[in-house]
């Protein structure tokens, strides 16, 4: 069956006319929905961005304006405290001066603030109104000028008040005598502040939430001082050194307690801390500043890297020290209690004792009433009054004499000295020295209860009538001292043991040595003078009043030699102790060469502690580990003279001349708050 195959049917399109859209099926107008909720989606995501972005913009913009018035507040604090240490500074009488009358009550004598109330009202009223608007307290003018142009002032608000007051107690005043007056020789004012500082971003921002106000709270310190005035004798110095060549090498770290002086130049080092309790004072005008072997030279009381602290403060470019010479005062005490040499005195009047050696011939016996031999080699000598077993003053000086006792003992030669404290039968408190020279032990013991001088050498035993005498301090009056001279070496300087008491509670004793002084164990007080524990530490600041005993030990052409015959190494010595004599040839022995005049140490010492000072001509490398000197404050009582007994004196003390005060602000603050802005 043939079957025609049907041909498909033509599609034809039909041919709108112009102008008219063809409907679509149903299905065909879901692409416009898609692009049409891709689009709304697109601009939510626009607009949320947009505000995001804004948001952070506005954040951004109010930190950093709420940073720019935190600073610009702190900034206006920082102003506010230096524009009053400014004004108390004006009120300052800057007049060269000595120092200023004694009577502290006196607003005359008083030199700034003249007026303790009227200064700091007036510095504070001038703060107040020249910074209590915003314009007047703009932070981008000068050389800030292209800087963020912040803002501040200062003003009372409802939750800060500023004030500036003097503080109770103020001011401290240290007194000082010169030339035998006694003088206000610095006034330490405290005044105690509040301070209100609010900073804006801009010099027109009146916005509460774009200020940042802070409260400070704190105090100013005001130190003036007329002048650097050495004490009396070298006694009065914690530290001093004379020849300390700048960069010659850096102090051992620790603590220097007591008023320092050198004729050099301070240098302390990136090795440890260093921390000045007292005033410090230099020749140089700068500071020696070590960082690891490299020495920097500065006129800044801090570096970089450096730990060091000058709690009192420091002073360059001041006036030399003068040393002495010799001893011949030390050997005029030995015979007449008052030491004719380089000090005066109503026995120092004669231009033929004046800077000269006594005649120890006419003056000195040994305990067989043999005169002094100028031949000997050993020997212990002391002055007698002829025709009487009495132990006294016999020298004149052709202007008469006051009555009183010779000062100690002339020992001729080397010798090893040994001091002990003791008692009477009757337990009163005597001071022993046992001096050994070869063979030959002589023994002293005074008793300043009983007015006796007990010698006994070999078989010979002798008491005499009254103890060596300091006429010095009080003209006319005997003040119980003993002075040994040793016209040699100390071979040999200690207490009884280690630990153990050497200077009885009642006696002033002082060794002088033409030669070195060699310390060999520990000499301790059996009363401190000051306060210290196991450790060594400082405990109190306080002196015991009661600790009339005193030891010193001098020498002005050798070293004084430390070393520990203890197991554990360690050495105390408690006195004050010089090694200092002039670098000249003139009138020996007063003559020091490079390698004298210091301290020295036989093998090595683990730790050595002084309890009272130390004074060097020169400065030497030390084998001690560790190195503590503890400061005896009973030397600062000028007035009284108080020192071991004819210590070696300052010639030029109290010979300065009128200076300009010297101005020292301190500034410390005690709490520190922000507040809410009202």
């Amino acid at each position: 069956m043939n079957m025609k195959m049907k041909k498909p049917s033509t599609i034809r399109i039909a041919r709108l006319p112009f102008g008219r859209v063809r409907s679509l099926p149903p299905a065909s107008g879901i692409a416009l929905i898609t692009v049409l909720f891709l689009t709304i989606l697109m601009s939510i995501l626009a607009l949320t961005m947009m505000v995001s972005v804004n948001s952070d913009m506005f954040i951004n913009g109010y930190y950093g304006n709420t940073r720019a018035a935190y600073y610009a507040a702190d900034s206006g604090m920082n102003v506010a405290r230096q524009n009053l240490v400014n004004e108390l500074k004006l009120s300052i009488n800057q007049h060269p001066c000595l120092g200023w009358g004694a009577n502290a009550s006196d607003s005359a004598c008083i030199p700034a603030p003249l007026d303790q109330v009227g200064a700091p009202a007036t510095a504070l009223s001038y703060l107040l109104s020249t910074y209590n608007s915003l314009s007047g307290g703009q932070v981008n003018s000068g050389s800030a000028s292209a800087s963020w142009p912040s803002s501040f002032l200062i003003t009372n608000t409802a939750n800060c008040t500023n004030s500036f007051a003097a503080a109770a107690g103020s001011p401290a005043i240290t007194q000082t005598v010169v030339n035998t007056i006694s003088l206000n020789t610095q006034y330490t004012f405290t005044f105690n502040y509040t301070l209100c500082a609010t900073g804006t971003a801009t010099a027109n921002t009146n916005t509460a939430l774009q200020r940042s106000t802070i409260r400070e709270m704190g105090t100013i310190i005001m130190s003036v001082k007329s002048v650097d005035i050495p004490p009396p004798t070298f006694a009065g110095y914690g530290t001093f050194i004379d020849k300390y060549t700048p960069c010659f090498a850096p102090l051992t770290p620790g603590i220097f307690s007591g008023p320092s002086f050198t004729n050099g130049a301070w240098q302390v080092s990136n090795r440890g801390q260093f921390i000045f309790t007292d005033h410090v004072g230099q020749a140089n005008q700068y500071l020696d500043y070590w960082i690891g072997s490299t020495c920097n030279q500065s006129t800044s009381t801090t570096y970089p890297g450096v730990n060091v602290t000058w709690e009192q403060g420091i002073s360059v470019g001041q006036p030399t020290i003068a040393l002495p010479t010799n001893s011949y005062s030390q050997q005029w005490a030995i015979v007449d209690g008052y030491g004719c040499g380089e000090t005066s005195g109503p026995n120092c009047t004669s231009a033929s004792t004046t800077g000269s050696k006594p005649n120890f011939a006419t003056y000195l016996k040994d305990i067989n009433q043999n005169a002094y031999n100028a031949t000997a080699t050993s020997g212990v000598y002391f002055p007698w009054t002829p025709g009487a077993n009495t132990y006294g003053n016999t020298v004149s000086t052709g202007s008469g004499l006051t009555t009183g006792y010779g000062g100690g003992f002339y020992i001729e030669g080397n010798a090893n000295i040994v001091l002990t404290p003791g008692s009477d039968g009757s337990g009163n408190p005597t001071q022993i020295y046992t001096i050994t020279q070869g063979a030959t032990t002589t023994t002293i013991t005074t008793d300043v209860v009983a007015n006796t001088t007990n010698i006994v050498q070999g078989g010979t035993s002798k008491t005499l009538t009254g103890v060596p005498a300091n006429l010095v301090s009080s003209p006319g009056t005997a003040t119980p001292g003993t002075l040994l001279y040793v016209d040699g070496t100390v071979t040999g300087l200690s207490g009884p043991g280690e630990g153990q008491a050497a200077i009885q509670y009642n006696s002033m004793v002082t060794v002088v040595a033409k030669n070195d002084i060699d310390i060999t164990g520990d000499i301790r007080y059996t009363v401190e003078p000051v306060t210290v524990n196991t450790a060594d530490t400082i405990v109190s600041p306080t002196y015991n009043a009661s600790a009339v005993n005193v030891f010193g030990a001098y020498t002005c052409a050798g070293n004084i030699v430390l070393s520990s015959p203890y197991s554990d190494k360690n050495l105390e010595v408690d006195g004050s102790l010089a090694a200092i004599g002039a670098m000249t040839t003139d009138n020996p022995p007063g003559y020091c060469t490079s390698s004298t005049c210091g301290f020295t140490v036989n093998g090595s010492i683990n730790t050595f502690t002084n309890v009272g000072g130390q004074s060097q001509t020169h400065i030497f490398v030390e084998a001690v580990n560790t190195q503590n000197v503890y400061f005896d404050r009973r030397y600062t009582v000028w007035g009284n003279g108080f020192a071991p007994p004819w210590f070696p004196g300052i010639a030029n003390s109290g010979s300065y001349s009128a200076s300009v005060p010297t101005i020292t602000p301190t500034q410390q603050r005690t709490s520190w708050a922000w507040i809410a802005q009202q």
